[in-house]
């Protein structure tokens, strides 16, 4: 019986929250090191030496400590003084990984300084067995936290997998 009603209080809880606008949560379970350097290795970059601009494709991969992004594109946005990279921006086939959790989105914009990574367009965050979707996710890899917004949609599973009821 209370498993009856530890189930119904869940069916009762996501019916009232699974609407929202946006939803906070933990991200990593760990928080990121933001002051690590950070890492990025790609098949091939592309450099405009008249505006600045830096572009890695192919197989990029971001890392920083723990934390790993992974997309098809990387395009480098340096401070306006130039002393040093302001953003990365990640599209195509983005995954963001830290610790245990892993979000997927069809853009990232990490801002170094702030450990911001803002993820936006079918954003799926992963935890465990529990799946959560929006349309944007702002992860701040310094605390270690999250913000999914837009038409969130979440679905956590039982202990055992699947619903069962007592006889």
């Amino acid at each position: 019986m209370p498993r009856i009603l530890c189930l119904a209080l869940t069916a009762s809880w996501l019916a009232t929250t699974a609407p929202a606008q946006g939803t906070n949560l933990a991200f990593g379970g760990l928080r990121a090191d933001t002051s690590q350097p950070v890492e990025v290795t790609a098949d091939a970059l592309d450099v405009d030496q008249e505006d600045g601009t830096a572009i890695f494709t192919g197989n990029v991969v971001v890392g920083q400590g723990e934390m790993r992004l992974t997309a098809t594109e990387v395009l480098v946005v340096y401070k306006p003084d130039r002393s040093g990279i302001d953003r990365l921006v990640a599209t195509g086939k983005v995954v963001l990984v830290n610790g245990p959790d892993a979000a997927e989105a069809e853009k990232a914009d990490y801002t170094i300084d702030s450990g911001i990574v803002i993820m936006t367009g079918d954003v799926l965050l992963s935890q465990g067995p529990n799946a959560l979707s929006g349309e944007q996710l702002n992860v701040d890899l310094a605390t270690g936290t999250a913000r999914m917004t837009g038409r969130v949609r979440t679905i956590f599973m039982p202990e055992n997998g699947s619903p069962e009821e007592d006889g």
